[in-house]
């Protein structure tokens, strides 16, 4: 069996601490096997190419991963979504870790669940404690910041990290996710109080979810939808967005 590589390294050991924390249990396909098996569309590569699995329970919604690889285009990308319920005004976690050419690739944050430029509070008491973790990653050497749409930055938070990094700084991250993952597991178990809320309803938080959802995997924000559509098919690239949107 071949070593896992460095995206595939971190996908996995992120995924395992959130199944032993939270207790997850997996959701299989029709088969038994992974909730989705993707396939190759593309010409220059042929079967399958990818799996997306499901699992529920911890107090989430869904936690959805997805893993591409296609050695003959240079893609091993690694996809995790830990939805909190659509009420909740914890945010959602998640990691993306990728190699494509000579450098890998990386994702992570908290997905607000309020605007933060309207709720102070909120913001103290969800972000603030990642600022030191966020400031040391994105000053950390190897790493550079990759270029997102501005509409993409709008929909996430400002303590977002999103960079190209050299093999050996990737192989360095791993403290900086452990960190906004523990954050987030506190988090989840405490909850955020009622004065970050500021009266905030459920109804709200439920639908201000539902449409970031829509602009988050809305292949006019993210681009990269498209090449996914490219590479595994329509009918499966709109199938992965519905589950990734709660519409499945």
């Amino acid at each position: 069996m071949s070593a896992a590589s460095l995206p595939q390294a971190l996908a996995q050991k992120t995924r395992d601490q959130l199944i032993e924390k939270l207790g997850l249990t997996e959701i299989p396909g029709e088969d038994g096997g992974p909730y989705m098996t993707l396939e190759s569309h593309a010409p220059m590569a042929q079967g399958k190419v990818g799996e997306v699995r499901v699992y529920s329970g911890g107090g989430l919604q869904q936690m959805i991963t997805c893993a591409l690889v296609v050695p003959q285009i240079g893609l091993d990308s690694h996809m995790l979504f830990a939805f909190t319920p659509g009420e909740s005004a914890v945010p959602h976690f998640t990691l993306d870790s990728v190699s494509g050419g000579p450098y890998c690739a990386f994702h992570l944050d908290l997905v607000p669940r309020l605007d933060l430029g309207a709720n102070l509070a909120y913001m103290d008491e969800v972000y603030t404690p990642l600022t030191e973790t966020c400031k040391a990653a994105r000053a950390m050497e190897g790493l550079s910041t990759a270029q997102l749409d501005i509409r993409q930055l709008a929909v996430m938070s400002p303590w977002m990290l999103v960079h190209r990094a050299t093999p050996e700084a990737f192989a360095k991250i791993d403290d900086t996710v452990s960190a906004y993952l523990d954050h987030w597991f506190a988090l989840l178990e405490k909850g955020v109080s009622e004065k970050a809320l500021e009266a905030v309803d459920s109804a709200a938080l439920a639908e201000r979810d539902r449409r970031n959802r829509e602009i988050v995997f809305d292949p006019q924000v993210d681009k990269v939808w498209n090449q996914i559509s490219g590479l595994i098919g329509r009918d499966s690239s709109e199938a992965l967005r519905a589950l990734l949107k709660n519409n499945a």
